[in-house]
């Protein structure tokens, strides 16, 4: 019984080995950050290395990805981060949206919420794993990107309107 039970743990392992999803490759940085954000070299870099992977359209993706459900694990990591901020996509947002991501940016770094746990265990992605100067320097780069859009923007311009509820 418990060698049918290994025999079809294996075959079912192997089989998922042919349902891969689509990987974040498209390289689509027409309305990148960098391209309206002044960046120096040193922010892009830590960004680069520590967000890029999860929220951009260029994923680094190790060996390991190939294999489901690895695979599976890590698109649901990357298309959840996207969803949350997506730097290769960021300039075609409103401008209320860009200021609040910025505040989120500093927000998540400030409390220690990125980079994930998951995605720095056992040294993997060792790189991402951020230094508090190396936060700081982001937050304070966000901050700066911020008092820029305040100084060329009405105030009101860069709150988020809350929506209203449907009525029905």
């Amino acid at each position: 019984m418990l060698k049918w039970i290994l025999l079809t743990l294996v075959a079912i392992l192997i089989v998922i080995q042919f349902f891969r999803p689509e990987k974040n490759l498209s390289g689509d940085i027409t309305n990148d950050i960098s391209k309206k954000y002044l960046m120096p070299d040193h922010v892009y870099q830590i960004m680069q290395t520590a967000c890029y992977d999860c929220h951009s359209n260029t994923t680094r993706y190790p060996w390991y990805s190939n294999l489901q459900p690895v695979a599976w694990w890590m698109n649901n990591h990357v298309e959840d981060g996207k969803h949350h901020v997506n730097y290769s996509d960021y300039t075609s947002a409103p401008i209320a949206v860009q200021n609040h991501r910025f505040e989120e940016t500093i927000e998540v770094l400030d409390e220690n919420e990125m980079p994930l746990n998951s995605y720095t265990w056992l040294g993997m992605h060792g790189k991402a794993k951020l230094t508090d100067a190396q936060k700081q320097t982001i937050i304070q780069w966000a901050k700066a990107q911020m008092d820029t859009l305040k100084a060329q923007y009405p105030a009101d311009s860069l709150i988020l309107k809350r929506r209203k509820p449907a009525e029905g």
